[in-house]
């Protein structure tokens, strides 16, 4: 599969470079280019308005200078973007926390708008990994590094939604917005996948780390 990186301006840690693989194309979104330094990357293709950040004048660079008059973040440029290009995969760096929450709500529905577009979307942040189930799919979610797993209803409904290897199953279940049912579930006892379906309404999936060491 082909995979593109969006890297956008929320403060990222030289950790999440080892998210990062050989052959990834690599988007900057405006002040983003900032986070390619600790990153250990380059970017492949600027974009952005420039309104918090100076554009840069590298040469070799792809920039895509974007009016500051727009309807899309430049977060959804680069998405809408990556869709056009045909990538299979997009990995979405420096989208998540920052002082301006806006932006992080903003970036969950630019997550989903790839999926909607065939793009497989996944949010990635120090503590967190954020990933969506569509309607009709069922997606696996194998015990590693995370320990807590959430489920909200992205589209404000989700209608026949399972949950197995959990500690609290769900079977044909509504979620719904005014309700977060799905919060803070973990892997059953001695399970070591999670797989989550949905029939009508896309998912959101949260998978956090654990504050401080697990006691069994």
């Amino acid at each position: 599969m082909s995979r593109c990186v969006i890297i956008s301006a929320c403060p990222v840690s030289a950790s999440l470079a080892s998210a990062l693989r050989p052959g990834d194309t690599i988007i900057a979104c405006d002040a983003g280019y900032r986070n390619c330094a600790p990153l250990h990357c380059r970017p492949d293709i600027i974009v952005g308005d420039f309104d918090t950040a100076p554009c840069p004048a590298q040469e070799g660079d792809d920039t895509i200078i974007l009016p500051h008059v727009k309807d899309d973040t430049d977060t959804e440029y680069a998405a809408k973007l990556a869709s056009e290009k045909g990538f299979d995969e997009a990995l979405l760096l420096g989208v998540l926390g920052g002082r301006r929450l806006e932006h992080t709500l903003a970036n969950l529905c630019t997550g989903l708008g790839l999926e909607q577009r065939g793009v497989r979307a996944t949010l990635l942040d120090e503590r967190s990994r954020i990933t969506f189930v569509m309607p009709g799919e069922t997606r696996r979610y194998p015990k590693d590094e995370y320990f807590y797993l959430s489920v909200f209803p992205m589209e404000g409904r989700a209608e026949g939604v399972s949950e197995r290897g959990s500690f609290y199953e769900l079977t044909d279940a509504v979620l719904t917005a005014g309700y977060p049912l799905g919060v803070s579930n973990e892997y059953a006892e001695g399970s070591d996948c999670i797989t989550i379906s949905t029939q009508k309404g896309a998912l959101v999936v949260v998978e956090t780390v654990p504050d401080g060491p697990i006691l069994s």
